[in-house]
């Protein structure tokens, strides 16, 4: 039996990340609740191997052309539709089990909404007398629209740390119908008794250093190990000081940018490692590097750590190439990283100024050196398909990374409510109809890149990745040749087999395809303008894949 119980709902879409749900925030408010005395429990929905394939969305049937045919060569992108994690009906049942009186839900991403609210459904039918307060970014952006739905009761914007223990202390005490306190909590929304909305200001917290350590310990952390160890997500700091047009948290946000001390994040980084079994940490910092000493102070800190127990870093929501230099990325590979993540966005200038981005290119090449003199991987992260942004000037983006050593990480754009770039798509009329569709994976945005297009230079990205992996590996290219519908693929078992092939005849004539569990070979739908630029300019003289001998020009 627990007083709270807070839910991550599950997800449905046509993959999942499952190193990236670790329900960090609810372990945080978990923290704070604890202190306060109350018990805490939190259910994650997505702590389970448990998926369903089911249909897709109606809204989405318009990717049928891109995604409908399942494909297993190297260049797939998505095909089935899955509910990953448990059925809303039994959260419901788990939430009546704990007998709380209250119960917060994370709604963090804004095309998965629907879920979280599902789930304040099951939990309100089921264990009808509990309060229900949703919090997350979709909550503190559109909390209008959460508090639409009648199963819930409160909605708390901003970071709920503070605000979620004086509202179950008001509700424990019975205080419920107290507006007026009520009222005063930091970041809640209620309704009055004639059925408006009371809207309070996003909470922020000025000093995260007063805060606990999160809860660690309510997460299942069995369900997060990886190779064997556990895993873990740490943020060092909150907000961003960047103004990128496209981000729901930068400096434009309203969200402020603050640091915790080196000393509290080395105590959780300890704790982790030493008392759980972690082998795996994740900075999920939207600006990890930004303060060279402080963060060198922390490298420090971790290099004595690691004299304990070893343990690999990564920070996956990007790094900024300009923060890095050598004495950092030194201090990273010992400290632990083994892999850089660097944010660039685009290399375009023109494009650069539109997101409000610095200018990264020298800065990424010069990193990129770095990495590969010092033993380390890197991963290079650009945009494509944002309102205006022309497909060519992405195009030109993969160009350049083709030749250099970094895999590509290509995410098409989706307006993120908050962001500039929200706006921006608003003011043009040209959001996605339904709020489940503001994902990459749905490609939402059919504008100044068309939906074709993105989807080309997907795969046109999955195409310079396999070729990097070719070269990694020591296997050389396959020199161009005509498709013949009648070839027999059986004498092609293999993954990388079948990417030799399709690859031999994607240099023939421009054509991107895929192959069918069933052995079926068929043409993905290809802008063919952008795919023979593509074969036209890889092939340039001079260039890193000169010698693809008769290639499409």
């Amino acid at each position: 039996m627990s007083d709270i119980v807070l839910v991550q709902p599950p997800i449905e879409d046509f993959f999942l990340t499952a190193k990236r749900t670790i329900p960090y925030g609810l372990a945080c408010i978990g923290a704070s609740l604890e202190k306060n005395g109350f018990s805490v429990a939190i259910i994650d929905g997505l702590a389970t191997n448990k998926s369903r394939t089911r249909p897709w969305p109606n809204e989405m049937m318009y990717l049928a052309p891109h995604f409908g045919k399942p494909d297993t060569s190297p260049f797939a992108l998505f095909h089935n539709y899955k509910h990953f994690g448990y059925s809303f009906a039994h959260l419901g049942k788990l939430v009546h089990q704990s007998g709380a009186f209250l119960v917060g839900i994370s709604a963090l991403f804004t095309p998965y909404h629907e879920s979280a609210l599902k789930v304040a459904v099951a939990i309100k039918k089921q264990h009808p007398n509990c309060h229900i307060v949703v919090g997350g970014h979709h909550a503190t952006a559109m909390p209008e629209m959460v508090m639409a739905c009648s199963a819930v009761d409160y909605v708390i914007r901003g970071e709920g740390e503070l605000a979620l223990p004086q509202l179950a202390k008001l509700l424990q005490d019975g205080e419920s119908d107290d507006l007026d306190r009520l009222g005063k909590i930091p970041g809640l929304v209620l309704r009055r008794q004639d059925g408006t909305l009371k809207l309070g200001k996003p909470a922020i917290i000025t000093n995260p250093d007063s805060l606990p350590l999160p809860a660690t310990h309510l997460l299942k952390q069995s369900f997060y190990r990886r190779k064997q160890q556990g895993s873990a997500v740490i943020m060092a700091s909150r907000g961003c000081p960047l103004h990128c047009s496209y981000c729901a948290v930068s400096a434009d946000s309203g969200l402020p940018y603050r640091r915790r001390g080196v000393a509290s994040v080395l105590l959780e980084i300890e704790r982790a490692v030493l008392n759980e079994d972690v082998g795996f940490i994740d900075f999920e910092d939207e600006n990890l590097t930004i303060n060279r000493a402080w963060f060198m102070e922390l490298m420090a800190g971790i290099l004595v750590l690691r004299k304990l127990r070893n343990f690999e870093l990564r920070a996956m929501n990007g790094l900024y190439p300009p923060s890095l230099d050598e004495k950092m990325i030194i201090a990273m590979r010992d400290a632990g990283f083994q892999t850089l993540n660097l944010a660039v966005g685009s290399f375009n200038k023109k494009q650069l100024k539109q997101f409000q981005r610095p200018d990264v290119g020298k800065a990424h090449s010069q990193v990129l050196k770095l990495c590969q003199k010092h033993g380390l991987e890197a991963v290079s992260y650009i945009i494509a398909g944002a309102p205006g942004q022309p497909a060519e000037t992405t195009l030109d983006d993969l160009l350049h990374l083709s030749q250099q050593n970094s895999i590509i990480g290509l995410s098409v754009f989706y307006p993120a409510p908050g962001s500039l770039d929200f706006k921006r798509a608003s003011e043009l009329g040209i959001l996605p109809p339904k709020l489940s569709l503001m994902r990459s994976s749905a490609i939402p945005i059919d504008h100044t890149t068309t939906r074709l297009e993105s989807v080309t230079l997907l795969r046109l990205s999955r195409i310079i990745n396999f070729i990097k992996l070719l070269e990694k590996d020591q296997l050389s290219l396959p020199a161009p040749q005509s498709f013949d519908s009648n070839f027999d693929l059986s004498v092609y078992p293999e993954r990388t087999e079948k990417g030799l092939l399709l690859l031999s005849w994607f240099f023939a004539d421009g054509i991107i395809r895929g192959i069918t569990p069933e052995g079926e070979i068929y043409e993905h739908p290809t802008s063919l303008a952008l795919t023979h630029k593509f074969l036209q300019e890889l092939t340039r003289s001079g260039g890193k894949y000169a010698g693809i001998a008769g290639a499409r020009s």
